[in-house]
């Protein structure tokens, strides 16, 4: 920003397993949703790298990115993200479209994936026609459609009651098990990551600060680094 650098993700060095429910908790503009971006391949680090199955992120183009968020990662927000003038089953068929999936298959993908979620008769229906829970359901069954390995969720709960965030929770859980599918949850809420997930990873000032379910933000004083990087 003009001749300040802002590190968001300073010198991170982090292995999740494929399978593994991972949850990174910190303050606002500790470096939970930038790191989340550079594994959805959305931003690129300045150096180090991210490598996903084997492949570093930062070495692919454009259309290699596009195509690794396309088949490799589903992606859930805060806020839903659904196209308001679209039906239930619009929304979810958007990425096989872009994915150029056949016409002819779409229907049944999209029928099995809000099966999933508990929302098959909900179809026909449109965002402002629904909940707060059913729409973050719908998203997460959009995230899913492609079959990706690997979820990102980013404060899911955010705009929840406590009631409906502890149910998208559990289904964030059972689908991480039965699938499985690795997932990287950015919260707020310690005493949900401590019940779904399986590690905990607290993060300040774009670091790793700490680990596990008794540790806090405060149990590493901060330092500095000379150069930035992101490693996942």
């Amino acid at each position: 920003m003009g001749s300040a650098i802002i590190r968001a993700v300073d010198g991170v060095n982090l292995d999740v397993a494929s399978g593994e429910f991972v949850a990174l908790l910190g303050a606002s503009g500790s470096g939970k949703s930038s790191l989340l971006n550079l594994i959805a391949g959305l931003d690129s680090p300045t150096s180090g790298s991210v490598i996903v199955g084997g492949h570093n992120l930062a070495g692919l183009s454009r259309d290699q990115l596009a195509e690794y968020r396309r088949h490799t990662v589903g992606m859930v927000f805060q806020s839903f993200n659904l196209v308001p003038a679209m039906t239930v089953f619009e929304n979810v068929e958007l990425p096989l479209r872009f994915a150029e999936v056949e016409r002819s298959k779409r229907g049944a993908l999209v029928t099995k994936a809000l099966e999933r979620v508990g929302l098959s008769g909900r179809l026909r229906h449109r965002p402002v026609e629904l909940s707060g829970g059913e729409q973050q359901r719908v998203a997460l069954a959009r995230a899913l459609i492609n079959q990706p390995g690997i979820l990102l969720a980013d404060e899911p709960t955010g705009n929840l009651d406590s009631r409906t965030g502890t149910e998208v929770m559990e289904l964030i859980r059972n689908l991480n098990e039965s699938l499985p599918m690795t997932v990287v949850l950015v919260t707020h809420e310690r005493d949900l990551a401590e019940k779904y997930a399986d590690r905990l990873i607290f993060m300040a000032d774009g670091r790793v600060a700490a680990e596990g379910p008794n540790a806090t933000t405060h149990s590493i004083p901060n330092s500095t680094t000379t150069t930035s990087r992101a490693d996942a």
